[in-house]
């Protein structure tokens, strides 16, 4: 049986700009995504620095363009002034956050270095569940101000004259958690937030600030964190962060394929929500919202286990997710539905770079190399480009267990009217089934098909390792057509990209 759908679209019919900083990334200091990650003085691709130029390249093709740091839970229980100045007077600490020996060799400065040579936009946290308010100033203080106080001649002396005006800054991580250090109630974190906030202000920098939202949606503190943390910092922030991880379901593949739809609903949540407050306090100004942790989480290879006990390593080896050709799907569809909300989703980080999580693995002194989920991101970063278009998709649904009706086609398109250049994203979640798909084009003139590519393997649990590194890859799409608009048929747990143009 074959599955048919549409989507149906127009120039005219507009979401909002396609955001470069939906395509962020997240360092953390955990596990390996810093050590034998990003950072590896001794290793044969390593700069001068330190960093790992195989990491750095792959980086930049994975289309990154802004990247939140220091983490993450770490963030909850980290002094940021131990990561500068002379390496031999930065000292090392038990990172409580997971279970390791944080060296410090790598702080504020190297990252900025790291961030420049990635060319990506550095998203900064500060400490609010150890710390407060006057290290958050400091920091700031450091990062950003011209020479001629004590923390920006300190960085001066450090290396670095010239302030790096980061801008994005997130107050503090998952603080409704009780695995957070400092964890607290909502009223006692939206009164330090909103505090922290003011006197960040007052600096005068141009800074766009992240309250936390509720650690996740499953959470039972999620609607009533949010409208709590809004009440107090409305007037005091620009986003509001949304953190999700879908965990790789093999006994139940409909509903992992459809998490597209949970994450469609927790947005719509979150924004009820934000309006909501917004109506009772008669503002004008939307808070948008920073999607600062997502991913999907494998359990396949060996991820290996969090340290407890008397052990604490330095860079152990666990959550080292091996990805699936099917996840890859999945995070496809993913990102389908953070363009979607592009009216309302200001920034996105996806949940780690390197090893942790990441689109990225490493070994220790050995080679560098893409995992299956690479490739939809790099995708989507590069060629996403102009406004994100309304589409009304037509397809047949399947009942999942875990997310009700979901259609078995998800999709999303965007318009560049500079260049002419129309992007077709679709997914066919059907196990089983190809779907023909119909993707009429009134309005958008005379189209040719530039390329058309899929991600798709007969078993759709390969994976890619350091030895098969291309094992899971994007391939041509092949009997795509444009009579009466574009047709074409995706194989069964797929992602598919195509791309057309207005001819000269």
């Amino acid at each position: 049986m074959t599955l048919h759908g549409t989507i149906d679209l127009h120039p005219a019919h507009r979401v909002g700009p396609v955001r470069r900083r939906t395509f962020g990334s997240f360092v953390e200091h955990m596990a390996r995504c810093v050590y034998t990650g990003i950072y590896e003085p001794g290793h044969p691709a390593a700069d001068a620095d330190g960093l790992r130029t195989d990491v750095l390249e792959l980086t930049r093709e994975l289309g990154v363009s802004s990247v939140r740091y220091p983490g993450g839970n770490f963030v909850s229980g980290y002094r940021w002034e131990d990561g500068v100045g002379p390496l031999v007077e930065r000292p090392r600490r038990q990172d409580l956050a997971w279970h390791s020996t944080e060296t410090n060799a790598f702080g504020l400065d190297e990252f900025m270095t790291w961030a420049a040579k990635a060319d990506v936009e550095p998203m900064y946290a500060v400490n609010l569940g150890t710390r407060g308010v006057q290290e958050a100033l400091d920091v700031l203080e450091y990062a950003n101000a011209p020479v001629g106080t004590e923390l920006a001649d300190r960085r001066a002396a450090n290396g670095h004259p010239e302030p790096y005006g980061i801008r994005m800054w997130c107050l503090g991580n998952e603080m409704d958690g009780p695995w957070q250090l400092g964890h607290r109630p909502a009223e006692a974190y939206a009164e330090l937030a909103a505090g922290t906030a003011r006197a960040m202000r007052r600096t005068g920098s141009e800074l766009e600030l992240v309250a936390c939202g509720s650690s996740f949606p499953s959470m039972p503190t999620f609607g009533t964190w949010e409208q709590a943390v809004l009440e107090a910092c409305y007037d005091e922030i620009d986003m509001l962060s949304a953190h999700v991880y879908y965990p790789a379901d093999r006994e139940d593949p409909a509903s992992y394929l459809a998490s597209a739809v949970d994450m469609d609903a927790y947005i719509e949540a979150v924004v009820a929500t934000s309006d909501h407050v917004r109506a009772v306090l008669k503002r004008d100004r939307r808070i948008m919202i920073s999607f600062d942790e997502w991913n999907v989480a494998a359990s396949g290879g060996d991820p290996g286990a969090e340290p407890t006990g008397d052990d604490w390593p330095e860079a152990p080896r666990f959550a080292e997710s091996t990805y699936t050709a099917q996840d890859a799907v999945v995070v496809g569809s993913l990102l389908i539905s953070l363009l979607r909300h592009t009216d309302r989703v200001a920034s996105a980080s996806q949940a780690q770079l390197v090893n942790v999580l990441g689109p990225i693995r490493t070994e220790p002194g050995g080679r560098a190399w893409r995992q299956s989920i690479f490739h939809p991101f790099a995708l989507t970063s590069r060629y996403a480009r102009g406004q994100v278009l309304r589409t009304a998709i037509g397809s047949p649904s399947v009942e999942t267990t875990k997310h009700g009706s979901a259609p078995l086609l998800d999709a999303v398109a965007t318009w560049d009217d500079d260049a002419g250049d129309l992007t077709v994203l679709a997914v066919n979640r059907s196990l089983t089934e190809p779907l023909e798909l119909s993707v009429p084009l009134t309005g958008f003139g005379d189209l040719e098909l530039v390329e058309a590519v899929m991600l798709h393997e007969e078993d759709p649990l390969a994976v890619n390792t350091a030895d098969d590194p291309e094992r899971v890859a994007p391939r041509p799409l092949e009997g795509v057509h444009l009579r009466n608009g574009l047709t074409t048929t995706l194989p069964p747990i797929s992602w598919a990209m195509a791309r057309l143009r207005t001819r000269k």
